[in-house]
């Protein structure tokens, strides 16, 4: 099973399984790119794909940095990596299986996430463009800081909101992102 196939498989899996959600594809994630994430009402989770044609070389530098960006992850392996790939994660790291059937492409949950100990809200504001920073401002009362970066802003909103506040309206952000305004 190729990348491209795994992907369609999964949004699939999502759209049926998932309720409210949004998903974003190929994040920067510190030196890492995140190749699928989804934002629910309930946290970000993290999805990373390895094919049957990929290698687990890069795998232990992706699992640093999803964990600390997303609530959640997932490793969405072809069949080939079914039975070995559960040795290069974590325990709290869940594990699809997407696979060729006789009734076309099949998802299987082999095992479900667990809660990551190792996200950091820090890390998790930066996926927010400073359009969506600004108007976290608004909502909780703050000044705009026009001026200032968004490392500043992203420190005020830390000191200043409390985190389960803050993840939801993060949350609320990512759901309501306008590519159109780029």
């Amino acid at each position: 099973m190729l990348d491209p196939n795994i992907r369609e498989a999964l949004f699939w899996y999502l759209d049926n399984n998932y309720g409210k959600h949004r998903t974003f594809e190929e994040v920067p994630i510190h030196t890492s790119r995140a190749d699928i994430y989804a934002v629910t009402d309930y946290g970000l989770i993290g999805f990373e794909i390895k094919s049957d044609n990929d290698t687990y070389s890069r795998l232990a530098s992706q699992v640093k940095n999803y964990d600390v960006y997303f609530d959640f992850n997932y490793v969405v392996v072809g069949k080939t990596h079914r039975k070995g790939v559960e040795k290069h994660i974590p325990d709290y790291w869940g594990i699809f299986c997407v696979y060729e059937s006789d009734g076309g492409v099949s998802v299987e949950l082999v095992r479900p996430h667990g809660k990551n100990p190792k996200v950091k809200l820090k890390k998790q504001m930066e996926l927010l463009w400073k359009r969506e920073l600004s108007h976290i401002l608004a909502v909780n009362f703050m000044p705009g800081y026009p001026q200032k970066s968004k490392d500043f802003i992203r420190k005020k909103l830390l000191e200043r909101v409390p985190e389960e506040f803050l993840k939801k309206q993060m949350y609320e952000e990512l759901f309501e992102r306008d590519y159109t305004l780029l």
